[in-house]
């Protein structure tokens, strides 16, 4: 080693050292390092996961989800959005090297590695959801899946695929989406976005402008509140007002903000809920006591209102003339709580701004961020899910044209 890299090394480690000693914050795992403000830092592994089997074409990554047991992790590939180019090998005989239309729900190892692959529209499964979001494996090893269009539900599977349970509330032919109903609870139009809270039995389901919670074994609907604990009572059935981005905060709104992306229940009996709408996070207890508000990248455009005018085809602001925007808006799209014993850290899925947000779990801080917008190893496109394992490592999930899963790995103080 020349004197040059070792002095280079040693900075380095001073500044990480300095950092986890001199901050309220700890690592995710051991000897991770962190950055000046106490953000745990994160490396892409280029090389997972391996290609695909089979000629399998890797399609919109939708949902994701680490199985505690094996740290496998299983996601959504789905199929619906792939475009004839990706399926030139379809036919008999084959015209193209790659690619066909694979199962929609797989399983990888730690390496990378395909176990198995399962599910997907087809005689098979024939309530399999059209419109695929959510993926569960609980501790037990059954599969929950979801999907948002109308008659799709939420569906418990065994680890190898074999439908044991529908949660079924479907809506009655003839019900109608619009206008909201927020206190109808015996069926819903929109059921993808889900949590399974095995503690008390129950099923999380963020929809329109509530939380509801269902049992996890009869489907018997047991409670639910609106935005900062309102009773379903009180919610709103009508649109929240649109708001004109002009580089702040969209304006305040005690009612949940659609679009809600995600339901997230940490160790220690907090639920979080994730608003696009409004670039916020509300955290509750499991009985709908409201706790806090974080926000996340609060001045970026949220979703209320064609992002904050900025879709409406006009220039945005008079001082940007020509300025015509087609844009993700929203910061809130996937969260997902670290595996250290204290679960210190929320990492945030965020499309708009194409980044993962480090945020402190107790105090609500942001830290920091990773990556960037851009197609090159460790940068993303769309992340719309998002899982870690018990090794400290992120894996990031993309959907729109990004249609890949990106490994993160933690860097350690004192690594080159």
């Amino acid at each position: 080693m020349t004197k040059t890299r070792a002095a280079v090394s040693v900075g380095l480690f001073l500044v990480v050292a300095y950092a986890a000693a001199s901050l309220p914050y700890a690592q995710v795992v051991p000897r991770q390092a962190l950055d000046a403000n106490g953000a745990p830092q994160y490396r892409v592994d280029p090389f997972w996961p391996k290609p695909l089997p089979n000629r399998w074409s890797m399609q919109q990554v939708t949902g994701m989800f680490v199985e505690q047991k094996t740290d496998h992790v299983w996601f959504l590939n789905r199929g619906a959005a792939a475009l004839p180019i990706e399926l030139t090998a379809e036919g008999d005989p084959s015209p193209a090297l790659c690619c066909v239309r694979g199962p929609e729900l797989i399983e990888a190892d730690q390496e990378g590695n395909v176990v198995q692959a399962w599910g997907g529209p087809g005689p098979a499964y024939p309530k399999w959801p059209t419109a695929l979001q959510t993926v569960v494996v609980d501790s037990k090893g059954f599969v929950w899946i979801s999907g948002e269009a109308n008659q799709d539900s939420i569906l418990k599977f065994t680890h190898d695929g074999k439908l044991v349970w529908d949660f079924d509330h479907r809506p009655p032919a003839g019900a109608k989406a619009t206008p909201e109903n927020n206190q109808e609870t015996s069926y819903l139009f929109n059921k993808g976005r889900f949590q399974v809270d095995e503690v008390a039995n129950e099923l999380y389901i963020i929809n329109q402008k509530r939380l509801l919670v269902y049992d996890a074994s009869t489907g018997a609907y047991k409670r639910g509140w609106g935005g900062h604990g309102m009773p379903l009572s009180e919610v709103s059935n009508k649109d929240i007002p649109g708001y004109t981005w002009t580089g702040g905060p969209p304006p305040e709104e005690k009612n949940f903000v659609p679009n809600l992306h995600f339901v997230e229940i940490s160790k220690d009996r907090r639920v979080y809920i994730g608003e696009r709408g409004q670039n916020r996070i509300q955290v509750f207890t499991t009985e709908g006591k409201w706790l806090q508000d974080i926000n996340v990248s609060p001045n970026s455009p949220a979703q209320r209102g064609e992002c904050g005018g900025l879709n409406t085809g006009k220039p945005a602001l008079p001082s940007v003339p020509g300025l015509f925007t087609r844009s993700i808006c929203g910061t809130t799209y996937k969260m997902v709580i670290s595996k250290d014993p204290e679960q210190k850290y929320l990492f945030v899925a965020d499309a708009h701004n194409d980044v993962i947000w480090i945020i402190e779990r107790q105090s609500g801080k942001t830290l920091g961020h990773f990556s960037s917008k851009g197609r090159l190893a460790g940068q993303i496109v769309f992340p719309n899910a998002i899982g870690t394992d018990s090794h400290g490592n992120i894996f990031v999930g993309e959907v729109d044209t990004g249609k890949r899963i990106q490994k993160f790995a933690p860097v350690l103080a004192g690594a080159r």
